[in-house]
């Protein structure tokens, strides 16, 4: 049984994200575990301020050089092969494989060596000694990216194959470790027991993934051909990804570069505010897009254009019927959510107070940055990686030019805003780049379920709000068993209150989705795409 649970093929894609949806969720669950453990030991203080700072310069390597050649060609490329002339798709993956380890091998080598180099321009407002402690904690956390280097790889080998349980499994796996490391090995090293835990998280991530890819019966070749045809379109589609990572990370790196001028501790809230802000975007867009990438790629490789709308169509809809509650529950809960996950030890209440203003700032452009992970996958599918890099410069501008006018005077939230409107800005240069390529985007019908679920998200707001002051009224918020009992009763209602009502009004998201978790959950037979009502 548990052989034919990691070996199963989702061929629906609602099906397809509500796994990935659910491990998502389990494996950010586990992480406010560990985020909460780091909170009641650290604080919002220097020590999480040195771990989150030292992660910038390892991950922005990572995400330009591993994430920049995977995210726009492999699956377009491995799909091509997989299942037709599996001897090519295996050697194109070993090719991969061996060309960006030996590329992210040789920069973390230089950036190893010349962290006490660039490490007073990353953290600008920190002092000497805690300079010194990133750079010792930076120089750990490359060799964590290099084994996640070996592991996207496999990842996005199980994606284009539709394996998604491994697949989403992993991140599980990778926090883990990093929890063991807070427990255990925090106590022993210190500060930097936590960077030892991040590289045994990323083995174990490693591993699993390396399991799941043998099992489809993949076996490792060394051989590295740049003479390749495939290998030479994966170089030309990376410089334009690349870059288009680039511009996203350094915005983020000149987020962390402006929180390190801002108050005592203002880094690990900016990272633990945008920590609970991705909790609603991987759980739901990213799933989504992760879910939907190798149909938009079936679609784009057998020309067909309609079908490529209607599954972008059904994808933004079912992203939308999902967001809509979630920002209206985020807003609303911010402060118990926020307490919930980090009120532990010496974790006080202003510090509360400022991640729960910054997340609802993040919180405004959820349904953004969701539908950014799926429409990016469009151009991906086509072999586009110059417009989304097009976008996401003149996001990462606008987020760079409000960070510096509104950090001052607003501190973090500033922050989070200026990272929203950058996010939204995004989206809209995204989508008229599509309609320019695609024509409809089949808006009318976005916009009709739009409306419709914003009745739904108004309701559910209402019931939220008066559920939240309800409890008050007979539990005193002074524990956590008391704070986590309002939360769920007041999110809880206003959720049944949102699905209750998407089903009296006559919402097909709500039918699809129920339809995508019959299939997965209930039904034992092999899961089939429905064309009319899932949202691809």
């Amino acid at each position: 049984m548990i052989k034919r649970l990691f070996s199963t093929t989702t061929t629906s894609v609602v099906s397809a994200a509500a796994i990935v949806a659910g491990f998502s969720l389990l494996s950010r669950l586990v992480g406010f575990v560990r985020d909460r453990i780091l909170a009641g030991i650290f604080g919002a203080g220097d020590a999480l301020d040195v771990y989150y700072t030292a992660f910038r310069v390892p991950d922005l390597v990572f995400q330009l050089i591993v994430i920049g050649a995977l995210s726009a060609c492999f699956i377009p490329v491995f799909t091509r092969y997989f299942g037709h002339d599996d001897d090519k798709a295996w050697k194109y993956t070993s090719n991969v494989l061996n060309l960006l380890t030996a590329l992210f091998l040789v920069i973390s080598a230089v950036g190893i060596i010349l962290a006490p180099v660039y490490t007073p321009w990353v953290a600008p407002g920190f002092s000497p000694d805690k300079q010194a402690l990133v750079v010792a904690a930076t120089r750990v956390m490359f060799l964590g990216q290099a084994m996640f280097a070996i592991s996207m790889v496999f990842g996005s080998v199980l994606q284009g194959a539709k394996r998604f349980i491994l697949y989403s499994f992993a991140p599980i796996i990778n926090n883990v470790g990093i929890l063991f490391g807070a427990v255990f090995l925090v106590p022993v090293f210190g500060l930097m027991g936590l960077a030892w835990g991040a590289v045994l998280g990323a083995i174990l991530h490693a591993l699993i993934q390396t399991v799941g890819v043998y099992a489809l019966g993949y076996r490792y070749t060394l051989s590295l051909n740049f003479r390749d045809p495939d290998i030479q379109y994966t170089l030309r589609q990376m410089g334009p990804r690349v870059m288009g990572i680039g511009v996203g990370q350094l915005n983020f790196l000149l987020m962390t570069l402006l929180a390190t001028g801002l108050a005592h501790g203002s880094v690990t809230i900016l990272q633990f505010a945008y920590n609970l802000n991705f909790f609603p975007i991987g759980v739901i867009g990213v799933a989504y897009a992760i879910a939907a990438f190798p149909t938009f790629c079936e679609f784009v490789k057998d020309d067909e254009l309609n079908k490529l709308r209607e599954a972008f169509s059904n994808t933004v809809r079912q992203v939308m019927f999902l967001i809509i509650p979630g920002t209206i529950v985020s807003l609303l809960l911010r402060a118990q959510i926020v307490r919930l996950v980090f009120g532990a030890g010496v974790f006080d209440w202003t510090d509360t107070i400022v991640t729960a203003d910054t997340l609802a700032m993040f919180a405004l452009s959820f349904f953004a940055q969701c539908l950014v992970f799926v429409i990016v996958r469009v151009f991906f599918a086509y072999g586009d990686s110059r417009s989304p890099f097009l976008a996401g410069l003149i996001a990462a501008a606008i987020s760079a030019v409000c960070g510096f006018l509104l950090a001052p005077a607003y501190g973090v939230p500033g922050l989070a805003w200026a990272f929203s409107l950058a996010s939204m800005v995004q989206l809209a240069v995204l989508w008229v780049l599509l309609k320019a390529k695609l024509g409809s985007l089949d808006e009318k019908m976005i916009l009709k379920s739009t409306a419709l679920l914003s009745v739904a998200g108004a309701v559910t707001a209402a019931v939220t709000q008066a559920m939240k002051y309800f409890v008050v009224d007979y539990v005193h918020l002074d524990t956590f068993m008391n704070v986590l009992f309002q939360t769920l009763a007041a999110g809880g209602a206003g959720l049944v209150m949102y699905f209750a009502t998407a089903f009296l009004l006559g919402s097909p998201e709500m039918v699809a989705f129920a339809a995508g978790l019959h299939a997965r959950v209930i039904r034992s037979a092999k899961p089939t795409e429905i064309v009319q009502q899932e949202l691809v």
